[in-house]
């Protein structure tokens, strides 16, 4: 098989399956969801079963626990975070408006000081049309999330979305660990033999990045979600429960999870306790311990410099992701771009070891 041949089946087969996942986006998910926490868990399985423990014994186990814990957790944050949630929503156009209050009149005096008078039409045009688009956007969240929470107009879609990531996760999870020596198996018999090494060598380099960054990842993200909940809640900031979590979840990408936070938990305490630097400071305080926390001890014992991924790759893969394919775009980012990481650096080496990069002269 020639050069161009064999680039023109890698491109049918990743064409394929772009095709494929746009056609059947909506129904994946579930699937997608159900075969990543299968890949989570199967090192668990390999553990039990290392202990003379049956496969599928082992797989009832390990998913039953998961699933409880999950259940547990779920029960445990939801109530809570949907109340806050909702009254945050509420309470973020008043929000908005005394930061408009507060700040508009120090920039007007600052235009005056820099003689910008001139652009004030311009720039009270520019104030209006972002709290006009602000308040659009925050009354659309609202809407959207009062639907959800009052169960109005759910559609057939949503009914079998929810079923799905319901029954059809564990489902999916429980075969496919109980099938994995099979499936991999068979993954590597279609792998063409004069390729074997190379392709096992790389999936072995993908595998450690995708288990390194994601299993150590979402502990990081747990971590300082529930570090950042509790600490914020006991120190009395108002939505301190939801803003902590959100910001442990943001934390997949790293430093802009926490920015966010920081960001969003000072302009909170300020305009709560109007502007008491002490009561401000404590939150900074906690910000500082988390990030301090987990840039020292969490994020280099759960992951490692060897397995990061830049964030600026990180936020790119999810954006990419989210438009190319919503929600099970964004699932698929991070391991889509462990892979092209991977591939990208083998390419590079194969490049600077060819002739092409080794030849010099004219």
């Amino acid at each position: 098989m020639t050069f161009a041949s064999r680039s023109l089946f890698w491109i049918f087969a990743l064409v394929a399956t772009i095709l494929v996942l746009i056609l059947f986006r909506e129904v994946l998910l579930p699937f997608v969801l159900g075969a990543l926490i299968a890949y989570l868990l199967n090192p668990l399985v390999e553990r039990m079963i290392g202990k003379s423990i049956n496969r599928q014994v082992a797989v009832l186990l390990i998913l039953g626990l998961f699933t409880v814990i999950v259940v547990a957790l779920l029960a445990l944050i939801l109530p809570p975070l949907i109340r806050e949630g909702s009254d945050f929503i509420n309470a973020a156009p008043g929000y908005i408006e005394r930061l408009r209050d507060l700040i508009g009149p120090r920039l007007d005096q600052l235009r005056i000081r820099m003689g910008m008078s001139g652009e004030g039409e311009m720039a009270a045009q520019l104030q209006t049309a972002v709290k006009d688009n602000l308040g659009k956007t925050l009354g659309a969240s609202k809407t959207v999330l009062e639907t959800l929470l009052a169960g109005v107009a759910v559609t057939g879609q949503a009914v079998v979305g929810f079923i799905g990531a319901l029954f059809l996760m564990p489902i999916v999870a429980f075969f496919m660990m109980k099938d994995w020596p099979a499936i991999t198996s068979w993954a590597y018999g279609l792998v063409p033999r004069h390729l074997e090494t190379t392709v096992r060598d790389l999936i072995g380099k993908i595998d450690l990045k995708i288990a390194g960054f994601i299993r150590g990842q979402v502990l990081v993200c747990l971590i300082l979600g529930g570090f950042y909940a509790v600490a914020l809640v006991m120190a009395g900031l108002n939505y301190g429960f939801v803003i902590g979590l959100a910001t442990g979840l943001l934390s997949i990408i790293p430093y802009l999870g926490g920015a966010l936070g920081l960001l969003t938990s000072l302009t909170v305490a300020g305009l709560q306790s109007n502007w008491d630097l002490v009561y401000v400071g404590s939150i900074a305080a906690i910000f500082a311990v988390g990030q301090f926390c987990e840039g020292n001890f969490i994020t280099p014992k759960l992951i490692g410099e060897s397995v990061g991924l830049h964030p600026l790759w990180i936020i790119f893969a999810l954006l990419a992701g989210g438009s190319l394919l919503g929600l099970l775009g964004m699932v698929l980012a991070v391991p889509v771009a462990a892979v092209i990481s991977v591939l990208v650096a083998f390419a590079l080496e194969r490049y600077r070891g060819s002739q092409y990069y080794l030849t010099t002269g004219a």
